[in-house]
């Protein structure tokens, strides 16, 4: 028979073998990182396996704890890189219980907080996010329509793909997508600017990441006539390479017009004066649809005849990988009052492209190319009551011995209307300058 202290001993030599393997199992809180937009911040907790949280908030005051079960600390919360305006800092705090790690975010002002898990994908491994919204639902911007004026700006959104902690696509020589899209951007941004009756708004300005759903908030906020999102393609092989240009597919836009038509407080917001009318009455649901349907309709059929007129300009100056514009599910695109385009700057993943995509002047080639098909839609097609309609609109270019009074004596305007027009800080023309000149 076997003895049991036998037995006994033999457990315990079980149970000290499974000890180390238990502390070593411990889940270890590696880094922290702060990305802070404009309105919003994202906290990113690096740790080494998936995590297993719960959290709430405090007041008085105002506080974000997060309890991380069966976690250690390996990071010097002090030496954190911190420029939110959310975030006072993230701290330590007293545990609940043993083996539990409580991190404790200290807040400027009440936030509503999102935390989800990622697993692991390059450069990252397993994360516990938080996002914090100070509330500000999206940047607001003036009307464009000012009482006093005839005229406004065509609006162009600029949507620099990913940021942040969302690095995008990553090419075989270490780069991000994220990095060179907002160098493209930054620089379609200028020549917008640059453009006599256009003006340019950014989703993102720097590197930090930016809601799918906000984006189209700040577009529509800003009252944009049109967005275009710019990124960089990907693919498991080094082969495919090319730009491309993307539009919202029909099944999207379908399912799309189903969700707005369910939230009737968005129903004014998206159909102007005319979901105020409707608002409230017996066919409030029918008419809404109708609406919705043929403002959709519209932007799709605006979205296609841009993207192929970015798409054309594209093909001059570097490869296509698609030669037609292609529909696609993209969450970026799913407005259906703001006509949208994603343009595919080049496949990251392809080492040639991956290099061109750093390069300055290949970036200013791109930017030329999306700049280019935008103003040539928009001047053969320009909105109402914007300095590029062709009613209220006249083209000059300067000629030798011309200047701005003898311009504006010409067409009997103002000076300063045709610096306003033309976004002029001096009154310094060059031959060949191209002018918009104001209706009187």
């Amino acid at each position: 028979m076997i003895r049991i202290d036998s037995i006994i001993k033999s457990v315990l030599v079980v149970l000290l073998l499974c000890v180390p393997a238990i502390a070593h199992s411990a889940n270890k809180l590696e880094g922290v990182r702060i990305w802070a937009a404009p309105e919003s911040t994202r906290v990113v907790f690096d740790l080494s396996e998936a995590p297993k949280y719960t959290h709430f908030t405090l007041t008085s005051p105002y506080r974000l704890v997060v309890d991380l079960n069966s976690t250690v600390k390996n990071v010097n919360l002090s030496k954190i890189e911190n420029n939110s305006k959310l975030v006072k800092k993230v701290r330590i705090s007293q545990p609940p219980s043993k083996g539990t790690l409580r991190l404790v975010i200290d807040l400027v002002k009440p936030v509503k907080a999102n935390l989800f898990a990622l697993s692991p994908t390059a450069p990252y491994g397993n994360r516990l996010v938080v996002d914090l919204d100070g509330g500000a639902g999206g940047v607001k911007q003036a009307p464009k329509v000012n009482p006093s004026e005839k005229m406004r700006d065509v609006i162009v959104a600029i949507d620099a793909g990913h940021g942040g902690d969302d690095p995008g696509s990553i090419g075989p020589s270490g780069t991000y997508e994220k990095k060179v899209v907002l160098q493209i951007a930054k620089k379609v941004e200028a020549k917008i600017n640059a453009t006599p009756g256009m003006k340019a708004v950014m989703t993102r300005s720097g590197d930090y990441f930016v809601n799918l759903n906000k984006r189209s908030e700040i577009a529509r906020n800003s009252k944009a006539d049109l967005l275009v999102s710019i990124h960089a393609d990907a693919f498991t092989s080094p082969q495919p390479q090319g730009a491309s240009v993307w539009v919202l597919s029909m099944r999207r836009a379908n399912s799309e017009i189903g969700r707005w038509l369910e939230q009737k407080e968005k129903h004014s917001e998206l159909l102007g004066g005319a979901g105020e009318i409707i608002q409230n009455t017996d066919n409030e649901q029918y008419l809404a649809m109708t609406l919705l349907d043929m403002s959709m309709d519209r932007s799709m059929a605006i979205s296609h005849n841009i993207a192929g007129d970015v798409l054309s300009n594209l093909g001059r100056v570097t490869k296509l990988h698609k030669h037609q514009p292609e529909a696609a599910s993209f969450a970026v695109l799913k407005s259906p009052d703001i006509p949208s385009i994603l343009v595919e700057t080049g496949f990251i993943s392809n080492h040639r492209e991956e290099r061109l995509l750093t390069q300055r002047e290949h970036q200013n080639n791109i930017a030329n190319a999306v700049h280019k098909g935008v103003v040539r839609y928009f001047e053969n097609n320009p909105p109402a009551n914007t300095l590029m309609a062709k009613n209220g609109m006249i083209s000059h270019k300067v000629t030798k011995g011309e200047s701005l009074s003898v311009i504006a004596h010409r067409y009997q305007v103002s000076i300063a209307s045709i610096k306003k027009a033309n976004k002029l800080t001096s009154n310094t023309l060059r031959i060949g300058q191209k002018l918009v000149i104001p209706r009187a």
